[in-house]
């Protein structure tokens, strides 16, 4: 009987041991939940720019084994800000230029340099909220005040000396902008301060969120009477909608460069974040990014396709 018993047990091993390794068998490499890091609660602000480098960090953490949650285009800067600090998300990408906004007390001059810009805000916020900043993007994503080409061209209004001239000549003006541009110190209140011109509530347009593809589409359509649009330095739907870049002659805005920021607690915990965002971001130049937001805000495609076909193309994925 024992002899019998030997054989009849030597296939149930032999199936129990391809079950229990049936893995690396069947040729998968997929982790186990076990072997899942996270979850990180990965979110943006609400604009084309926000949503593309948003996915960008979504498909790079997941392709390097963490458990994603996907919270991109949450809400505009101050409510990206709260949610950080109050541990509600874990990354986001932010704009280092907006330490002068987080940080009133510093001197302004510090932000229209890039590397003290970043250098500053990287310690400030790190003293002050826990927050690391991670290596940025080489473009600058500045505030900036679009008009239609064809009243650029007729008016010879290029730079934003010429705009402040047609403003108080009586020129007719009508700009569409989010609350964030428009109430902010530093964005359009700073434009008009430094160039000596003013808008009334009735020459603004104001729209929720801050995705200038919308911004520029009203200023493209004259849609309410639109004719100038608040606009950023890497969109790419500027020329194609028929919209010209007022020069910033006087360099009023700050240097505005894209980079993951996270919580303390989740760089500790998974230092290796840094390594896998780092030459993303560094990949990311101007042009790049016109580029990329332009098949999302005019071809129309969808934020993470573009973010995981440019990661393909370029061998991160």
């Amino acid at each position: 009987m024992k002899k019998y018993r030997y054989h009849i047990w030597i296939p149930v091993i032999c199936v129990l041991f391809l079950f229990s390794s049936g893995a690396v068998l069947f040729g998968t490499d997929k982790p186990s939940d076990e072997d899942m890091k996270g979850p990180v609660i990965v979110a943006s602000k609400i604009d084309t720019e926000g949503a593309l480098l948003g996915q960008m960090i979504i498909h790079m953490l997941k392709a390097n084994g963490f458990d994603v949650v996907d919270k991109t285009e949450f809400g505009p800067t101050d409510v990206m800000r709260k949610a950080i600090i109050n541990g509600e998300i874990d990354i986001y990408p932010e704009y280092t230029g907006n330490g002068g906004f987080f940080f009133d007390n510093t001197q302004p001059s510090i932000w229209k340099d890039a590397k003290k810009g970043y250098e500053t805000v990287k310690k400030l916020d790190k003293e002050n909220n826990d927050i690391v900043w991670l290596t940025p993007a080489p473009a600058n994503n500045t505030w900036a005040i679009a008009i239609r080409m064809d009243i650029s061209n007729s008016k010879g209004i290029k730079t934003l000396e010429d705009f402040a001239d047609y403003v108080n000549e009586g020129g007719y003006v009508k700009i569409a902008g989010s609350e964030e541009f428009v109430s902010r110190p530093d964005a359009l209140p700073a434009f008009e301060k430094a160039y000596g011109f003013e808008l009334s509530k009735d020459q603004l347009l104001i729209l929720s969120g801050g995705n200038t593809a919308q911004t520029e589409k009203a200023a493209s359509e004259e849609t309410d009477g639109v004719n100038v649009a608040m606009a950023y330095g890497t969109d790419g739907a500027l020329a194609a909608l028929g919209l010209w870049v007022l020069e910033d002659t006087k360099g009023v805005q700050p240097i505005y460069e894209p980079a993951p920021i996270l919580r303390s607690e989740v760089i500790e915990a998974y230092p290796e974040i840094e390594s896998i965002l780092k030459p993303v971001f560094q990949s990311l130049d101007l042009v790049t990014l016109q580029t990329l937001n332009s098949r999302i805000a005019i071809e129309g495609q969808d934020a993470s396709t573009v973010a995981k076909k440019y990661l393909e193309s370029k061998g991160f994925l």
